[in-house]
């Protein structure tokens, strides 16, 4: 094997070593929010939507202690935010589930993992994972064949390397058929294999994935695959300096069952819908007015068609047996 050989690889093999391999761009100190903004930190409006959703959980499980797993929970602001909203008499035990070390300051109530629990009986809320969890890219080449795209770390250069086979290529054919010249497609294959895990983990509740995705309808002719540094979007290089991201075949992670919506959609279910208040409520209590016009505006934010209310939710039940998970019998 030759030098310049051995510096070409897929792109799984390196977008997983160039976020989650020794300095890592997920576990460089200042975290995912050092880098781009999501939901989570664009409003507490959504922590509190989430602690709405884990209280409906609880309530469905008929029980007053329920768990709440935040996968992906970058450095727990999610899972503060849910832990600060949750009503007084529900007893949570939250896990958040990363390969960064424990953030400082961190709630004692939660738990901090590089592995998903088992047996949970609650909310399993993966917020923005799923389109981190490393793909292989496909190309189509000038034949008509479909082949790995194999890329250069150093610099993001690509090449076409080895005919797709076995279960990537029953993947694309099912989810992401491939036809002309140029095409390219993410293979969601081990995307679906972890939302399946996941949701394995639950002996009983609700299990939520959010991220920007797409339906076998509107697939990308060219694939989605691009990165993000200091909130600017830029060219997918896997050498550790930026987030190597695409977008979700959600259809596929949901063939095992479970519902997909918008975010706005969603949202707006649980309460959040960036309805401006009442001009009567500006005369009556002018503080009051303030306070809610700045919460619709911030609703407004996480709902709106074109930003972050494209977003998917895929949602998914759990029915399980009655007794005791590994939050239960706590005091």
């Amino acid at each position: 094997m030759t030098d310049e050989t051995c510096q070409w690889q897929g792109w799984r093999e390196a977008t997983e070593r160039a976020l989650y391999g020794p300095g890592g761009f997920f576990l460089r100190p200042e975290g995912p929010a050092g880098h781009f903004r999501t939901s989570v930190h664009a409003s507490p409006l959504f922590a509190g939507a989430v602690a709405r959703l884990l209280t409906e959980v609880a309530q469905e499980l008929g029980t007053d202690e329920v768990d709440f797993v935040d996968m992906g929970a970058g450095r727990g602001e999610l899972m503060a935010g849910v832990l600060a909203a949750v009503p007084a008499g529900l007893s949570v035990r939250a896990y958040g589930v990363e390969r960064a070390d424990r953030p400082a300051g961190l709630d004692p109530r939660a738990e901090w993992t590089d592995r998903v629990p088992d047996g949970v009986r609650g909310l399993l809320f993966a917020n923005e994972w799923l389109d981190n969890v490393p793909v292989d890219v496909a190309g189509v080449d000038e034949a008509g064949v479909v082949r790995y795209v194999e890329v250069r770390a150093s610099d993001g250069a690509e090449r076409l390397g080895r005919p797709v086979a076995g279960p990537d290529a029953e993947w694309l054919e099912r989810w992401w058929p491939l036809m002309e010249p140029g095409e390219r497609a993410e293979i969601g294959r081990p995307r679906d294999e972890a939302w399946a895990a996941a949701v394995g983990s639950l002996a009983a509740g609700t299990a939520v994935a959010v991220d920007y995705g797409h339906v076998r309808e509107s697939r990308p002719p060219f694939g989605t695959l691009t990165g993000f540094r200091a909130g600017r979007e830029v060219a997918a290089v896997p050498d550790g300096s930026c987030d190597v991201t695409a977008h979700v075949a959600m259809d596929a992670c949901a063939r095992g069952g479970g519902e997909v919506v918008t975010q706005r959609e969603a949202l707006r279910r649980l309460g959040v819908s960036g309805e401006r208040p009442p001009l009567a409520l500006a005369s009556s209590d002018p503080r009051a007015y303030v306070r809610a016009l700045g919460a619709a505006g911030e609703a407004a934010e996480l709902t709106a068609r074109g930003g972050l209310g494209d977003f998917l939710w895929l949602t998914r039940r759990v029915a399980g047996p009655s007794g005791p998970g590994p939050g239960a019998g706590r005091s």
